[in-house]
C-alpha cells in the first residue's frame, strides 16, 4: 500500500482515520537531516555547499520509512504546507532516494487543515516538491549558519562571557536594549488635570474634566505645576456652570480580522499569559487533531466555505440580526505578509469550545479564543452612540467637558473583544439623561474618599492655598466638589512577548514560523528574562548589543534584516538565485569579520563603556564626576569583565581599592559597591558584591583568617540602606532563642538557602518573614515547630479503589494523583491512560498496566520463582553444550 509521510505521530494518527487501511502513514518526528554543529557544514569557497547528516534519533525513523517502501514504491509526503514543511520533504526524499527503484512514484501533498474533506482532495491533487521554497529554507539556513558559526567566535574571543549571535535573534534583542536605554533616559514630566463632580436639576451625577481655562484651550503641559493646578480648582469652584451643548452621535465598531501568527501569540499572551512558544504547542497539538487550521500564517482571509459556515453557525447561535448582509473580507496590510494560507480558524464552525472533547488546559483555552476570534470575524458591528457634553461659565472663563458612550446593539461584542496592551484613553462612561442650558451644580465631597486614599501615601504632599486642602497627588477645594490631580509622563513601556512579536511583524523582521523560536533563543541565552510578563536585557545581553552595533552595525539593523527577509520571500517566489544572495551577503560579511581579528579585549571595552556612560554613570546629585570612585575617592570607575563571564564597574585604583558594582540593578534600587558600614569590637564591617549578590563581611581576608565571617543580604532588604546595626545582626546568625521547654535543647533562628526558619535539633521550620528571625520568641518557636510536626504527620490519602490482591502478593489500588489517576502495587505505580476511568479499570487491565511499568508479564513474573530454583543446578553442566553449539556454529 502506498506510504505516506507526515511530521508527527499524532498527526499521523489522525490522516490515518481519514484514508483508512489503503494507505500506510508513517511520521517522521520532524526533520531527519541537519547542518552538522561544526565548522564547513557551509562551505562559502565551494559555492555554499552544504553538509547534512541524518540526525542519531532519526535513523529509525528513516529505517521504518525505507522498510514500508520494500511493499509499495508509492511516497506521498504530506508535511506542512509551508517553507519549512516543504523542506522537511525535500529532507525525506534526499534521505530516502537510496531505496527508491527507478520510476518509484513520489508526489507531495498539502492541506490547510486536517480533515476529512481536505485530506482526501489534497490526495487528488498531487505535485512535486516545490524547489523555489526549499531554496528560500536552504538559503536561510546558510545565512543563520554563516553568522552563527562566523560571529559567536568573535563574541567569546573579543567579550567574554558572551554565548553566542543569531542573525535574527540579535536584531530581536536590539529591539529590548534599545527599549531599555530609552526608558532610562526618559525624564518624566509633570502636569495636573482639574475634574468636577456635577448634577443634573434632577440629581442625578455625572464627573467632567476642566478643557479651557481664561477663555483657552488647555493643553497637556499647560497645568505644569501644583500651584498653576490650584489656581485652576479656585476658577471651577468659584463660578456657577452651565451645560452648553449636548452632541450624541452614533458610531460604530466593526470586528476584528480572524487570527494570524503573529496576532495569536499577542491575544495569547494579553488574555492567558500565554508566551510565544507555549502558544505555538498548543496551536500545533489542535491542528494535528484537526481542530484547526494550520496556525503558522501571515494571512487573514477566510475560504468562502469556512465564510458561509461561520455565518450559518452565528445564525444558529444568536440569530438572523447578529449576521451581516454580506460576508466580511479581510486583507493583510502588512507590506511583507505572503498571505500563502488563510487564517488560523476552527475546522468545523459548530464545534463551540463547550462541545469540545480536550483535556489539556491550555488547547481548550486556546481553541475558545480562536473559534470566539473567528466567529466575531463575520459578525454584525456593533452600535453606540457616543455623547459630549459642553459646560461653561457665564463669563466663559472656565469650560469642561462630559463623555460618554452607550453600547445600543453589541454585535460582534457579544462573543469577543481584543485585548489591549495599554490603556487607548477611550470613555466608556455612562451619562445620564442631561439637556442643553441647565444648571450644572457642583457636588460637595464627591472626591472625599479618593482624598483619604492618597493620604496613606508617603509622597510628598503640596502646598494647599487657602480654601483647598492637599495630599500626596491630589488637591480638593475644601467642599471637596472639584480635584485636581498629579500626573508624569511616562516612559515607553517594555516589551512583552506580544508586544515584541507584533513589534518585529512592522518592522519586517522574521516570519510566523520562526517568532516564538527566536523570542525563546534570547531567553535561553539569559540574554533577556522575563519579569512579570515584560522583557528586561541582562547585563550581558545590553554588552552583546553594543558590541554588535558597534562592530557590525549592519547586521543588526533593523532595515538591512528586513531586507533579507524580503529577498528570502522573493528566492521562493522564484524571482531570485538562492546562491546569488548568499554571495553577496558573504562578500561583505566576511570583509566585516576580517575588521574585528586585531580587536584587542581592552579595545572592546573602552568602546562599549563609552557607548553605556550615560546607563553606567549617571548624573550625581552633587553635580561631582559620575565616574569618580565613591570609596577611596581617586580612583576612575570603568567597566571591567569577570573571570566567570558577565561584566561589572569597578575601580582603576585596583588593588589598592576594591569598589566594585553590578552594571545594573533592580528598579527601584540603587547601585551599590563595596563600601565599610563601621566597625564592630574593633573588626571592620563591610558590604560587598561577590558573584552571587551583595553580602556583609567581618574583618578582611587574611593568613591567619583566610574565611572572614560572611552573610548574604536578605531577599527583600535593600543593600543601599543597609547600616552598620543590621550587617551586625546579620552576622550574629544563628541566633539562640533558648533551650526547649520539654527537652531542654537549644532552639536556633537564622537564614539558610531556603529562606529564615528556626531549628531544633535537626528539626527545621520555615519562618514567614526574614525580620522575625531577630525577634522570635520561645513561645511563638515552639508553635511554628509543632505545626511544622502535625504537618509532617498528615494522614496518607485513601484509595480510589481497591481492586484485590497481586498473584504474586499485595493489594491493587487506585490512587488519585497529582497528575491524574493511576495503579498502585508495591513500589509500581502506573498511569491510567486518558480513555479508562478509575470506575470502569478491571483486574486484568491493572496488572497489564504494572507489567508494562515494572518492565516485564504477569505470566512471566509469576513463573519466575520456579524458574529460578529449577535452572540453578544444571546451569554448570549446560555450559560445555553451549560451548559445543558455538563451535559447530564456527565451522
Amino acid at each position: 500500500m502506498p506510504v505516506v509521510v507526515v511530521e508527527s505521530p499524532a498527526k499521523a494518527k489522525t490522516i490515518e482515520k481519514y484514508l483508512g487501511g489503503d494507505y500506510r502513514v508513517l511520521a517522521s518526528f520532524g526533520h531527519v537531516r541537519d547542518l552538522p554543529p561544526k565548522d564547513g557544514s557551509v562551505d562559502p569557497d565551494a559555492d555554499f555547499a552544504m553538509k547534512w547528516e541524518v540526525a542519531a534519533d532519526s535513523r529509525k525513523h528513516i529505517k521504518a520509512i525505507k522498510d514500508a517502501l520494500k511493499d509499495d514504491q508509492t511516497l506521498i509526503l504530506a508535511t506542512d504546507p509551508d517553507r519549512e514543511g516543504e523542506a522537511i520533504s525535500w529532507h525525506l526524499l534526499e534521505a530516502l532516494s537510496p531505496a527508491l527503484k527507478k520510476g518509484a512514484a513520489v508526489n507531495r501533498v498539502t492541506f490547510n487543515a486536517i480533515t476529512k474533506t481536505a485530506v482526501t482532495e489534497a490526495m487528488a491533487r498531487p505535485r512535486q516538491i516545490d524547489q523555489p521554497l526549499v531554496d528560500a529554507y536552504l538559503a536561510r539556513r546558510a545565512l543563520d549558519y554563516l553568522v552563527g558559526f562566523n560571529l559567536s567566535p568573535v563574541l567569546w574571543r573579543k567579550l567574554p562571557g558572551a554565548k553566542s549571535a543569531g542573525r535574527v535573534q540579535s536584531v530581536c534583542l536590539r529591539l529590548i536594549v534599545d527599549r531599555e536605554m530609552e526608558i532610562e533616559a526618559f525624564k518624566a514630566r509633570e502636569y495636573w488635570s482639574v475634574h468636577a463632580r456635577l448634577a443634573t436639576p434632577g440629581g442625578a451625577e455625572y464627573d467632567a474634566q476642566l478643557v479651557s481655562l481664561a477663555g483657552s484651550k488647555l493643553d497637556r503641559f499647560d497645568l505644569a505645576t501644583a500651584e498653576k493646578a490650584a489656581m485652576a480648582v479656585s476658577a471651577v469652584a468659584s463660578r456657577e456652570l452651565r451645560v452648553t451643548s449636548v452632541a450624541a452621535k452614533p458610531a460604530t465598531r466593526n470586528p476584528w480580522p480572524p487570527f494570524m501568527t503573529s496576532t495569536l501569540q499577542q491575544e495569547a499572551s494579553r488574555k492567558m499569559g500565554m508566551g510565544a512558544k507555549a502558544c505555538m504547542s498548543a496551536a500545533q497539538r489542535l491542528y494535528e487533531a484537526g481542530l484547526i487550521t494550520y496556525m503558522r500564517t501571515d494571512g487573514i482571509d477566510m475560504a468562502p466555505e469556512a465564510v458561509h459556515a461561520a455565518r450559518d453557525a452565528i445564525k444558529a447561535k444568536f440569530g438572523d440580526k447578529y449576521v451581516p448582509s454580506s460576508p466580511r473580507m479581510y486583507k493583510n496590510k502588512a507590506k511583507n505578509a505572503q498571505e500563502a494560507h488563510e487564517c488560523i480558524r476552527p475546522t468545523d464552525m459548530m464545534l463551540s469550545p463547550d462541545k469540545l472533547k480536550v483535556t489539556a488546559d491550555d488547547q481548550r483555552r486556546l481553541y475558545d479564543l480562536i473559534w470566539k476570534r473567528t466567529i466575531a470575524s463575520q459578525m454584525e458591528a456593533a452600535r453606540m452612540e457616543r455623547t459630549t457634553v459642553e459646560i461653561a461659565s457665564p463669563d466663559n472663563q472656565v469650560g469642561l467637558r462630559a463623555t460618554g458612550q452607550v453600547i445600543l446593539f453589541d454585535g460582534f461584542l457579544r462573543v469577543y473583544d481584543q485585548g489591549r496592551d495599554d490603556d487607548d484613553g477611550e470613555d466608556s462612561a455612562r451619562l445620564p439623561a442631561i439637556q442643553q442650558g441647565e444648571a450644572a451644580k457642583l457636588v460637595g465631597k464627591a472626591f472625599e474618599a479618593e482624598f483619604a486614599k492618597a493620604r496613606e501615601k508617603d509622597d510628598p504632599v503640596p502646598a494647599a492655598p487657602a480654601g483647598q486642602r492637599a495630599a500626596p497627588g491630589l488637591l480638593l477645594n475644601d467642599t471637596a466638589a472639584v480635584a485636581a490631580r498629579q500626573h508624569f509622563t511616562q516612559p515607553p513601556p517594555r516589551y512583552t512577548e506580544a508586544t515584541l512579536v507584533k513589534r518585529m511583524e512592522e518592522l519586517g523582521i522574521g516570519r510566523p514560523s520562526t517568532y516564538a523560536s527566536i523570542v525563546t533563543t534570547i531567553q535561553d541565552r539569559d540574554y533577556v528574562r522575563k519579569d512579570k510578563n515584560r522583557l528586561i536585557p541582562e547585563d550581558k545581553g545590553r554588552l552583546v548589543t553594543i558590541f554588535l552595533t558597534k562592530y557590525f552595525p549592519r547586521y543588526v539593523s533593523y532595515d538591512f534584516t528586513a531586507d533579507l527577509e524580503n529577498e528570502l520571500d522573493e528566492i521562493s517566489a522564484g524571482d531570485l538565485l538562492w546562491r546569488e544572495v548568499l554571495g553577496r551577503f558573504w562578500k561583505d560579511f566576511s570583509k566585516a569579520l576580517e575588521g574585528t581579528s586585531e580587536l584587542r579585549i581592552t579595545e572592546v571595552l573602552d568602546a562599549i563603556d563609552e557607548a553605556l556612560a550615560p546607563h553606567l554613570y549617571p548624573p550625581r546629585a552633587d553635580g561631582g564626576d559620575p565616574r569618580e570612585c565613591p570609596l577611596c575617592g581617586k580612583g576612575r570607575l570603568n567597566l571591567k569583565t569577570a573571570r566567570s563571564g558577565g561584566a561589572f564597574i569597578g575601580c582603576s585604583n585596583y588593588p589598592e581599592c576594591r569598589y566594585t558594582r553590578p552594571i545594573s540593578t533592580p528598579d527601584g534600587e540603587e547601585a551599590v559597591g563595596d563600601r565599610i558600614l563601621g566597625e564592630d569590637n574593633g573588626e571592620p564591617i563591610s558590604l560587598k558584591t561577590g558573584r552571587f549578590g551583595p553580602y556583609v563581611q567581618r574583618g578582611e581576608a587574611s593568613e591567619d583568617n583566610p574565611k572572614p565571617a560572611r552573610a548574604s543580604i536578605p531577599k527583600g532588604w535593600n543593600p543601599a540602606t543597609l547600616d552598620l546595626d543590621r550587617a551586625v545582626q546579620l552576622l550574629s546568625l544563628p541566633r539562640p532563642v533558648g533551650n526547649h521547654p520539654e527537652d531542654g535543647e537549644l532552639i536556633e533562628a537564622g537564614i539558610g538557602r531556603f529562606g529564615p526558619y528556626v531549628k531544633h535539633g535537626s528539626k527545621y521550620a520555615n519562618l514567614p518573614e526574614v525580620d522575625e528571625v531577630f525577634t522570635i520568641g520561645m513561645n511563638r518557636a515552639v508553635e511554628v515547630l509543632a505545626a511544622k510536626q502535625t504537618r509532617g504527620r498528615a494522614a496518607a490519602a485513601a484509595p480510589l479503589r481497591e481492586l484485590g490482591n497481586h498473584p504474586d502478593g499485595g493489594a491493587i489500588q487506585v490512587m488519585n494523583g497529582r497528575y491524574g489517576p493511576y495503579v498502585k502495587w508495591e513500589k509500581v505505580n502506573a498511569t491510567l491512560p486518558r480513555d479508562v476511568t478509575p470506575e470502569d479499570l478491571t483486574v486484568e487491565q491493572a496488572l497489564e498496566l504494572i507489567a508494562a511499568k515494572a518492565g516485564k508479564s504477569p505470566a512471566k513474573k509469576k513463573a519466575a520463582p520456579k524458574a529460578k530454583a529449577v535452572a540453578k543446578k544444571p546451569a554448570a553442566k549446560k555450559a560445555p553444550a553451549r560451548k559445543a553449539t558455538r563451535k559447530a556454529a564456527e565451522g
